[in-house]
Parts: C-alpha cells; structure tokens; sequence
C-alpha cells in the first residue's frame, strides 16, 4: 500500500496544477530540513526527488548501492500558519557482504522513513515587515544587517511514523506506530541569506529513538537561483551520523522548482555519497 501512495505521488506532480497562497512555490528542498513557514491556507504542494546511494562499510566489510527518493505531500490546512504533510523515504538497494572469499548479495526495498504530522507557526517574526518603511535616504541602510533579524521564526512539529515490520532500514524490532516531534527555526537576513535550523526528536519510546539537528544556510543571487549548505547530525543506537549536504536550485516557474544536491559524510562506519 505505501508503494503504490508513493506512485500515485509521483504521478500527481505530473497531472497537478499548483496554486500558491505566495508568490513563488514555498518549499523544503533540496536540503533535508524543514522550514517554519507552511505552503499558505488551501495550497496543496508535492515535493519529490530521486537518488542514488552509495555507501561503504570498511570494519563490518560491506556495500550498498542503489536508488531511492524522498517525497512530501504538504497541505495548508484552515490558516496560514497551519500545515500538515505526509513524508518518506523509499530506497532500493543491493546489500553486498564481502566478509567471506564469495561475496553474498541481497536485494532490499523498503520506506526508510514514512510519517504523518502536522506544523504549526507559533512565532512569526515578519508578520508586521511590511508595515515597515524603507529608509529614503541610504540605500546600504536598507540592505544592512538589523539586530532584530537575529530572532527567527518558530514553527512545532508533531506527527507519528509507521514502519513496517522486519524492515532492513530500521532497528530490531521497531515497527508500527511511534511519535515524532520537531522544533524548526528559520532566519531570514538581508541580502538574500536564510538560515533554518531543526531538532528533531524520532521514534519516541522504541528502543532505537533517534535525536536529529540540522542547520541549513541558503542563498539566494537572482530571483530563480540558490544554492545551499546543510549539516545533518543523527544521534541513535542504531545509526548515528554527521551528514553534509551542497546544492542549489533553479525556479523555473512560480509553481514548479527544479534542484540537485549532493550528501557526503567523512567517516567509514559507512561512508556515505548519495
């Protein structure tokens, strides 16, 4: 049933016509965190991307190559600040053993993560923006750092996983249903610099529950182009990691964004390039 949610997801961005409550489509890729704003009252938006995945695992002497594709369906539920979306991960891959002098593959496909939630913007710094006038008289004024752009907007996240069972992307024994909290930040500075940040809190009470921190900077230079760093630490008994993620994207339109990004880590327990 989750394979066919994400077909049919797929299948929706080809067919759908957007209509954005802003001006341009609001969206969380190409980094992997997740901003405070919502896509605006009665705006239903879906976010897709493919990847390949690489990974490498020197002491335990195994490899894992093949694709996946992280996807949201985000909608803005009654008001503005209200937003509630369903996400995952679907990978496809070949799990290679070389421990032994004949290597041993295995085929494996599965949600690496499937949630369900909603995200609610409790402090919005910007509300009032523009009811603030420019300064007619210095141009470098107008574009300069303010003190007050140091006091983000906030947004909290509340939602729930499913995992299925015996999944090869998950700890021993979890599956089903476990809460997922997040608190997400989000800066926007002058001169076409934001910066979000997330703690994320996964798999509450399973065994192998997961703290989650992500600090992303983007900039924008043209009104269609950005570009992006991202780092992604994940802290859990079952996987722990330090992730970093560049890219940009290109808005080829108000409704439809195109983006690329690459995701390397710096250690071998596994190493990682997706």
């Amino acid at each position: 049933m989750l394979r066919n949610l994400l077909l049919a997801l797929v299948f929706l961005i080809a067919q759908s016509t957007f209509a954005q409550y802003t001006e341009v489509i609001n969206s969380n890729r190409p980094g992997a965190s997740k901003a405070a704003f919502s896509v605006g009252a009665n705006v239903l938006q879906f976010e897709v991307g493919p990847y390949i995945v690489n990974e490498k695992h020197t002491p335990l002497q195994y490899e894992v190559s093949g694709f996946g594709a992280d996807f949201s369906a985000r909608y803005g539920l009654f008001f503005e600040q209200l937003e509630i979306n369903v996400e995952g991960i679907y990978q496809n891959d070949t799990f290679t053993d070389n421990r032994s002098a004949i290597s041993r593959e295995e085929s494996r496909a599965n949600f690496k993560n499937f949630s369900v939630g909603a995200k609610y913007l409790i402090y919005d710094p910007y509300k009032n923006a523009e009811d603030e006038k420019p300064n007619l008289y210095s141009y470098h004024a107008n574009r300069g750092f303010k003190w007050k752009d140091l006091i983000p907007a906030v947004a909290l996240y509340g939602g729930a996983n499913f995992d299925t069972p015996d999944n090869p992307y998950t700890g021993p024994g979890v599956e089903g249903f476990s809460p997922k909290a997040m608190v997400a930040t989000q800066n926007n500075f002058s001169n076409g610099w934001v910066l979000v940040t997330n703690l994320v809190f996964d798999r509450i009470g399973t065994d192998f529950s997961e703290f989650q921190y992500l600090i992303t900077l983007t900039y924008s230079f043209s009104p269609q182009w950005v570009v992006f760093g991202e780092t992604q630490g994940i802290k859990g008994d079952f996987y722990a990691d330090n992730l970093f993620r560049f890219g940009g994207a290109y808005l080829w339109t108000r409704d439809f964004q195109l983006d690329t990004a690459i995701t390397f880590n710096t250690k071998d327990t596994p190493s990682v390039f997706n």
